[in-house]
């Protein structure tokens, strides 16, 4: 290396830095937490950090501050005189205790409705969903001597949440978690609302209060999706000033019946290939409602393949119980037909005929009888197959018609994916600050930033690609005007600064990179010192 160069890692971090900026995430954040004076990174500024490190993977698990910054242009991606020892550990936990104090939901509802306003992002649709997220360690609710006079400095009056065991989503029931219930947008996937929650929670119980309080801070009409938790007497009872549309659970006898009982004649081809819809009213809970059954031929074929295999495996393990049960001897008739019953209470699909209990010469007893398909359940659940019920509040079928109610529950995903993302052993894998509740709150917080800074991104550079009718290359070569912003960031890597007396040059900058940049906001290309 020449004396006196200085050679720093940028890579895709200045594509980040330049979204940040463009949500105006430090601002917000430094107007609602205050800046101390003489601190040389202020709150909003070491959130910027966390985000740049959220997003920092391409192909290795993430690491906290402050290792992750030393090769990278700390000072450059986020201010003058700001290096990687201000990132350290007591700095980035204060600030984290700081965002808990001032509240978390709020926080990032007041950053995502800023993003809403300035990108115009529809907020028509919102689509709500929890996952459970697993932790090491043990979590005990107790907060050690420093932790309580750090928290009575910062007044913080919120409980936090618990981690405990729950129904794991991650098949990990082993783990302690916490659940994280997520609203985005059914525009571009951008998230609106995150809370972490005790990991115990019941959706059933929570989703109607958290639809209620997220309608209420939002102030904007909005139709709120949610699957079967959702539906229930006591949130419909809830939501009642609140569009919805949701899935119903097949739990409810008004819903098993309807489509077990349905004719395939009924039935409506949707625009939506592959599915056709009957409409039913319903007055469940005693709210009037629209109810859609749904029936997909790929679920179909799915259920009946699934139907087969379960017909089959009790067939054979019936068959089994019921060679060992006539192979022996009982004391009485009694407890013959006892032991008999005992094996047909655990029938779904076949019932026991032609039963004969006979005495023999010791004046003991054996029993017989021959298995047959229960042709009405089996029916039953065929009849079943494939189908499952929606319904909505909405009762104009003008202003909402059904095949746009089937397509707006098919984009329920878009959350799904919100969790994949969160998920991905790529973005999280260990961090020296989650020593409590409240810091996995704000972490989750945090993870939620990371998440709308990544979709952000991604909607408006394939808004901008299908804008001008052209695309970029994928991973095939092929020009796509939906690439993944994961691709651009990995198409973004081997890109440095070079710093030689004040003077700063971006070295393997290619043509092809320059080209992507001109697709992102040009607070994104002066990071690359792009003139724009």
């Amino acid at each position: 290396m020449l004396q006196g160069i200085e050679i720093k890692t940028i890579n895709h971090l200045g594509i980040i830095a330049g979204i940040i900026d463009e949500l105006d995430i430090v601002n917000i954040v430094n107007r609602e937490l205050g800046i101390e004076e003489q601190e040389i990174a202020n709150s909003g500024e070491i959130v910027k950090a966390i985000i740049l490190n959220g997003l920092g993977f391409v192909s290795q698990p993430l690491y906290l501050f402050p290792k992750f910054f030393d090769d990278k242009a700390t000072e450059h991606l986020l201010g003058q005189g700001i290096l990687p020892e201000h990132l350290n550990e007591h700095k980035i936990g204060r600030v984290m205790d700081k965002l808990y104090s001032c509240g978390l939901s709020e926080l990032f509802l007041l950053i995502a409705l800023a993003a809403v306003k300035k990108y115009q992002i529809n907020l028509d649709f919102s689509h709500l969903d929890s996952s459970s997220f697993s932790v090491h360690g043990q979590y005990n609710q107790a907060l050690s001597p420093q932790s309580e006079s750090a928290e009575q400095e910062l007044e913080v009056e919120s409980i936090p949440i618990k981690i405990t065991y729950g129904y794991s989503k991650d098949n990990r029931p082993d783990l302690k978690q916490f659940i994280l219930d997520l609203i985005v947008t059914g525009d571009g996937n951008i998230p609106i609302f995150i809370e972490a929650a005790s990991g115990n929670q019941s959706d059933k119980k929570a989703f109607g209060k958290i639809a209620k309080n997220y309608q209420k801070q939002l102030k904007i009409e909005t139709t709120i999706v949610g699957d079967s938790a959702l539906y229930s007497k006591d949130n419909l009872e809830l939501l009642k000033q609140i569009k919805w549309l949701t899935r119903v659970p097949l739990s409810i006898k008004e819903a098993k019946n309807l489509v077990s009982t349905v004719k395939n004649s009924e039935f409506k081809n949707s625009k939506i290939s592959g599915y056709s819809w009957v409409e039913r009213e319903s007055n469940y809970g005693g709210i009037t409602q629209r109810w859609l059954v749904v029936k997909s031929e790929a679920r179909t074929k799915s259920d009946l393949a699934s139907l087969e295999k379960k017909i089959a495996k009790e067939s054979e393990s019936i068959q089994q119980k019921l060679t060992k049960l006539s192979q022996k001897s009982f004391q009485s008739e009694t407890e013959t037909e006892l032991n008999l019953k005992l094996i047909q209470a655990k029938l779904k699909f076949h019932v026991i005929n032609e039963v004969q209990i006979t005495e023999n010469q010791d004046g003991t007893y054996q029993i017989t009888g021959k298995i047959l398909a229960n042709h009405d359940v089996v029916e039953a659940y065929k009849n079943r197959a494939g189908k499952f019920i929606i319904a909505t509040n909405r009762l104009d079928s003008k202003s909402f018609s059904c095949d746009e109610m089937l397509l707006r529950y098919k984009e329920q995903q878009h959350v799904e994916r919100g969790f994949a993302f969160l998920k991905d052993p790529l973005f999280f894998a260990d961090s020296v600050f989650l020593k409590s509740p409240r810091r996995i709150s704000t972490m989750a917080m945090l993870m939620g930033l990371c998440l709308m800074v990544y979709s952000l991104g991604q909607r408006e550079v394939r808004r901008q690609l299908s804008s001008d009718n052209t695309g970029i290359p994928n991973q095939l070569g092929k020009l796509t005007d939906r690439p993944t912003l994961r691709w651009i960031f990995q198409c973004f890597q081997g890109i440095h600064l070079l710093v030689h007396q004040g003077m700063k040059q971006v070295v393997n900058l290619t043509e092809e990179r320059q080209l992507t940049l001109k697709f992102f906001p040009l607070s994104c290309q002066q990071y690359y010192l792009l003139s724009g």
